[in-house]
């Protein structure tokens, strides 16, 4: 059994991103087609599926700042959201109910509320792995996004405690001395190197300290992970052992997109209330642009938000599993909610994909705000007076920087991704600006491109480097590039990619290591010729 589910999560995959779609529709399509075939999921596959959400939420965590939460978008637009979502979805469900689809007809309102609230979720799941696919998972829209799927998770969480008569034992109280043991976890993530440990202490930190310790005091495990990744976040090497967890996550996770293939015979009742509930999709969707919107940011935000969001969730499946064990709803809805959570997937996979592609086209008639009115996250970038931007502000940015400050003046501006880093060059007077140049949204926000004249590409990798050169070309920069590179072959590549100069940073360092070498030293050598 096992050799036919990985052959066939692997060729659905495939075939799946051949045609331009997420692999994790494949392995979603895959479920369902071996369900046909008689295939049934079983207690290994639900408890890997299981390790792989548990994984997702603590990398989400080793992300995510707890500022985020607490701000009123988040907070505030995730609960409007839930209210008026379940709220329309009750409404519909009991139309349903009236008009005498036989369905809901033995149903009471509080079990379709109850159902409305399971549609209400969007999926965490996909919406990350739709970020990421795009490559911006910490652009203001995905941060957004992010937060009300966190949000969302906690409400969740909070239903499935109170329907299962499953109170926290009274020692739960001790979690909130969790934060005073972050010195003691931030010490093992300094000795643990940057090998196979760091990745086995990652595991123990998700599924452990943090899942396994929440299980015991009997709050649900996945919120644990997803606290502890958070209480680890501001830890340096927090994006490392992300990056580390990475393609284990990720296997781990097909798992779970097959197990909701294999939990369900679809049936054609359920297939036609999934329909149903497929109809319904678009004013969730249209509750988060207004919601947003009424938060007052850029419409590029608001919608590319709301086209993340655009989807049913895996914990509505988990809602409508503790529904069906309740009694509360039939097979055939439960297989609906299923079905309807795959279609929304294959449905929001293209949306994703051409996400800023919809967003040129619907500019034209979506009336932008005005810039002194736009939420303070998602204001615009002036670069002001400088001629000169310095991306990537570690030590080459830096050095560099300073030297062209010393040379001309004031002419420069940094831009950092680390908030703190950001504030050290502030407090060493170096005009420095927090954002993520690899981000496509941190280029949609900058103004007056044109007045640079110069910009150094200082990203420590690669990728970084030459993403950010092509967002400076489409956007018509004809100012001088240059960009540090670590191999040579690299150097050629962003010459071929149009950048005016480009420096072996090991190269110029042995260079610059000899010059001051000489300088300092005066060393005297004897000429051969001589």
């Amino acid at each position: 059994m096992e050799i036919m589910l990985i052959c066939g999560a692997f060729l659905a995959g495939f075939i799946a991103q051949k045609c331009n779609l997420p692999p994790l529709v494949g392995f979603l399509l895959a479920g369902f087609t071996l369900n046909a075939f008689g295939f049934e999921s079983n207690s290994t596959i639900n408890h890997i599926a299981d390790l792989g959400v548990t994984l997702l939420l603590f990398t989400i965590g080793l992300k995510l700042d707890v500022k985020i939460l607490l701000s009123k978008e988040i907070w505030g637009g995730a609960t409007l959201h839930n209210l008026a979502s379940t709220a329309f979805f009750s409404l519909c469900l009991i139309a349903l109910q009236v008009i005498g689809v036989s369905l809901f007809a033995d149903m009471s309102i509080a079990q379709l509320i109850i159902l409305g609230f399971a549609l209400s979720f969007s999926s965490t799941v996909f919406a990350i792995k739709a970020l990421q696919d795009n490559g911006e998972l910490n652009s203001t829209y995905g941060g957004i996004a992010i937060g009300i799927l966190v949000m969302q998770d906690i409400f969740a969480v909070a239903f499935l405690t109170v329907s299962t008569g499953k109170v926290p034992e009274w020692y739960a109280l001790f979690l909130f001395a969790l934060p005073l043991a972050r010195p003691v976890f931030y010490k093992i993530l300094d000795k643990v190197g940057h090998g196979e440990l760091l990745v086995l202490c990652g595991i123990f930190f998700a599924l452990v300290a943090g899942a396994g310790l929440f299980e015991l005091v009997g709050v649900k495990g996945d919120l644990g992970a997803l606290i502890l990744g958070m209480l680890l976040a501001g830890h340096k090497k927090a994006s490392e052992l992300s990056k580390s967890l990475f393609n284990l996550k990720e296997m781990l996770l097909v798992c779970f997109f097959l197990n909701i293939g294999l939990s369900e015979q679809p049936t054609m009742a359920g297939l036609i209330l999934a329909l149903l509930f497929m109809l319904l999709l678009p004013v969730k969707g249209l509750l988060y642009y207004i919601i947003l919107d009424r938060f007052k940011f850029r419409i590029r935000t608001s919608l590319l938000a709301s086209l993340t969001l655009f989807n049913f969730s895996e914990f509505g499946l988990i809602v409508g599993g503790l529904a069906y064990k309740q009694g509360w709803i039939s097979g055939d809805i439960m297989v609906s909610i299923a079905l309807a959570v795959s279609i929304s997937f294959i449905i929001a996979a293209p949306l994703n994909r051409f996400s800023n592609r919809i967003y040129r086209y619907s500019a034209a008639w979506l009336k932008e705000r005005s810039d002194c009115t736009i939420n303070i996250r998602d204001q615009f970038i002036s670069v002001g007076p400088a001629q000169v931007m310095v991306l990537g502000m570690g030590r080459i940015g830096t050095g560099a920087y300073d030297e062209l400050t010393a040379r001309h003046g004031n002419i420069c501006l940094g831009i950092e991704i680390r908030q703190d880093t950001t504030g050290q060059h502030l407090q060493a007077s170096r005009n420095t600006l927090c954002g993520d140049v690899t981000d496509s949204d941190f280029w949609e926000r900058v103004q007056h491109i044109d007045q640079i004249k110069l910009v150094l590409l200082a990203i420590p990798n690669n990728q970084g480097n030459r993403f950010a050169l092509e967002q400076l070309r489409l956007r018509g920069y004809t100012g001088k590039v240059a960009a540090i590179a670590e191999y040579p072959d690299q150097v050629e590549q962003f010459i071929e990619l149009g950048a005016d100069a480009a420096f072996d940073i090991y190269s110029e360092a042995g260079s610059g290591f000899a010059r001051h070498v000489c300088d300092t030293l005066s060393p005297q050598f004897y000429n051969e010729k001589n």
